[in-house]
């Protein structure tokens, strides 16, 4: 047994020092990039209801292409004529027979449907006519959704106001 002690002390050391020259691992690098923060509800507001009157100023100055960058491919759109698609919306637009001269939005709300979908509501007012008819005021609302870090409308629909 004495004479295995010395070979047993021998190999614990060897093995020891094996185990200390050991390179420590580097920390590996995040699978995914660190997510962007959330924006306040006030920002959030801001941001939408600006988009909201761009594609109005598109509808205005009948411009699809507002229509083609803003809307979701899957979106739908609900008023008088019934329910548009996006590709509905985008053809439609040149030949709308409207004349508007100018609009306001106001009484903007957001409620939040979750971190990633936000529905804002307001109403729009616009001086013009459309197939000779003047434009109604609307009380409307827009679903805006986050994909892949862009917001676009999924849905829209318009009531007139009474």
């Amino acid at each position: 047994m004495k004479r295995h002690l010395p070979l047993a002390a021998l190999l614990t050391i060897a093995f020891a020092s094996f185990c200390f020259a050991q390179p420590q691992p580097a920390p590996s690098p995040s699978a995914s990039p660190k997510p962007k923060p959330r924006m306040s509800k006030a920002a959030l507001l801001k941001k939408l209801s600006a988009n909201e009157t761009a594609l109005w100023n598109a509808w205005k100055n009948k411009d699809p292409k507002p229509f083609q960058n803003w809307l979701s491919a899957d979106s739908v759109m609900v008023g008088e004529q019934g329910v548009g698609t996006k590709g509905d919306i985008v053809k439609m637009m040149a030949s709308m027979p409207c004349d508007v001269k100018s609009f306001t939005l106001s009484d903007w709300k957001l409620t939040m449907v979750d971190a990633d979908a936000a529905m804002i509501t307001y109403k729009g007012v616009a001086d013009g006519t459309c197939g000779g008819q003047p434009i109604p005021a609307t009380w409307a609302s827009s679903l805006w959704v986050q994909r892949k870090g862009k917001w676009t409308a999924f849905s829209h629909q318009e009531t007139n106001v009474k």
